[in-house]
This record gives C-alpha cells, structure tokens and sequence, in this order.
C-alpha cells in the first residue's frame, strides 16, 4: 500500500502528468462536445469514433499535399462531416437503427483509412507549440494549460460557443426539444429529424477536429490504432456527465488523467503489467456506464427515432 501511495505521489509530482493528461483529455473534448449536442436532440452517434478517425487521416493528407496545419485541419473537420452525414441521412431520414449504423460505419471507416495509409504512405507537418507569454509560467499547470501545440487553443473558445448556442439560441432550444419530447417539438412546428440531423453534423466537425489536433498537434504520424476507441469514451464521458456541458467536461479531464496516470507510471520507474496498464481506461469507462446510467436522467427520447404521428 505504501509503494503504491508513494507511486501515486510521484505521479501527481511529475510535470509530464498534467501534460499528457491535458492532451488527452482536450482530445476527447473535442469529440464530447460535439457528441453532447447530438444526444441532447436525441441520437447516440456511434460514428464519432469514425469521424475522428477520418478526421486523423484526411489531416495527414492534407499536411502532405499542402504542408499546411491549416488546410489540414480542415481536411479533417470535411472528412469528419462526410462521415457523419452517412449516419444522420441512415438514421433520420432511413430510420436505420443507429447503433447497428454507427458501428457499420466505424468498421468500414477503419479499413478504408488502414488501406489508403498503407497505399499512399502520407507524412504531414507538426504544430509548433504556442507558449502564452506569463501564463505558461504558472508552477506545474502552467506549461500543460499554455505551452501546448497551437490547434488545442481551438478548444478554448469552443466550449463556451457550444454551450451559447444550445442554450441561448433558438435553434439549441429546439435541439433540446427534439431529445425531450420530439412529438411536442414537432407540434410546434419544429422540424425534430432535421434538428436531429444538424445536431449529428455538430458531432462530425468536432470529432474530425479532433483527429486532426491528435495527428497535427499530438502524435505527428498516422497509425491504424491512433484514435484507439477514444470516440467511445467520450460517449462514456457525456454519460457520466449527466447530459451537461460541466459535467462532459470533467469526464474528458478524469479518463484523460486516467490514461495519463497509466503512461506516466512507466515513465518514473515503476514496472507494472503494460497490459493491467493499457486496459484501465475501459476498464474506467464500463465502471462509469455501468455506475452512473441508471443515477441520471437522460434526455427523454435518446436513441428513439422519430416518426411524425407516432408515440
């Protein structure tokens, strides 16, 4: 008990900690945000593990035809839309079961992605890290809040965008609707499965921008396994959330700070089973599901699909 107090310690010591943990936990950021707004309007969308892969590639790409972050980025933030769309037209306007759809289009996302890399063989630039004069200086946080690579600053502004617009904008309101009670929604001449559609759009943009900040801004190169089911855990971080934008948040920073915890152990010294290490963040996020989702209240209508006259 005392050595693992003692690791425990070093860990929370250690400046590489809060580093790596902001990182993480910025890139599920991304994609909770967006994940956030498409459950609040009622659907689950699975793809976002998809889209964030797309997102990672097609950033790749483009840093590579272009030698631009920026086009990069904006390759990954198109890619992510396209994806997404394949699952707002599926489940909205088909009524397929968006599980079954989601899954579907994150197994073929991956094959198609493994397939060009290893074909095309593409090699991007890196962000350069942008160090907030003064503020990077602050003792232990300083450097993992401010001295990041420049496309984790896109996060900043975005959070409370996202919350503005869902909860001070008419077209939020009508999102928040469509997930509550759809058939009223409807009644008040909303139009719920376009809502619905909208929404899953939101949670497209945000999880490419997510893969392209882990591939420019991060890890540098494209690998089959880059993304490594961080969309799932960001569905587990709006759960344990509660359905709020504070509460998604802070889920980001906990299983962010898990999987730092888990890289960092390594790092100072201390040899534990890579395997126990590696399954921890599912580990965490089953526990999570499985804890919180019958504690909290979701959105009403989540995962039901909306027909007009239907209850």
């Amino acid at each position: 008990m005392g050595e693992f107090l003692s690791a425990v310690g070093d860990v929370l010591s250690s400046e590489s900690t809060y580093l790596s943990g902001w990182r993480f936990a910025c890139a599920l950021a991304f994609v909770a945000l967006g994940e956030w707004v498409a459950e609040r309007a009622g659907t689950i969308n699975v793809s976002v593990e998809g889209a964030m892969l797309a997102g990672a590639f097609a950033a790749v790409v483009g840093g590579d035809l272009t030698g631009s972050i920026w086009v990069g980025l904006l390759f990954a933030v198109v890619a992510g839309l396209l994806v997404v769309m394949i699952q707002a037209h599926l489940s909205h306007n088909l009524t397929v079961n968006q599980f079954v759809v989601g899954l579907t289009i994150n197994i073929l996302v991956a094959g198609t992605a493994s397939y060009l890399n290893s074909s095309l063989s593409p090699a991007s630039p890196k962000a350069h890290v942008f160090e907030v004069p003064g503020l990077v200086e602050i003792p232990v946080l300083g450097p993992a809040l401010f001295g990041q690579p420049w496309p984790l600053y896109l996060l900043y502004p975005l959070i409370p965008i996202m919350w503005w617009v869902v909860y001070r904008t008419r077209w939020g309101l009508e999102v928040r609707a469509a997930g509550e009670n759809p058939q009223a929604a409807d009644v008040s001449s909303v139009n719920v499965n376009a809502r619905r559609r909208q929404a899953i759009y939101v949670a497209g943009i945000t999880s490419g921008l997510g893969g392209g900040y882990l591939l420019l801004g991060w890890i540098g190169r494209f690998e089959d396994a880059i993304v490594g089911g961080q969309g799932f855990i960001a569905i587990a971080a709006v759960y344990f959330g509660g359905w709020t934008l504070r509460g998604t948040m802070f889920g980001c920073l906990l299983f962010g700070s898990v999987n730092s915890f888990r890289i960092s152990l390594p790092g100072i010294g201390y040899q534990i089973n890579s395997e126990m290490l590696s399954a921890l963040p599912y580990v965490l996020t089953i526990l999570v599901l499985a804890i919180f989702s019958k504690r909290i209240r979701e959105p009403q209508s989540l995962a039901q699909p909306f027909v007009r006259g239907l209850r």
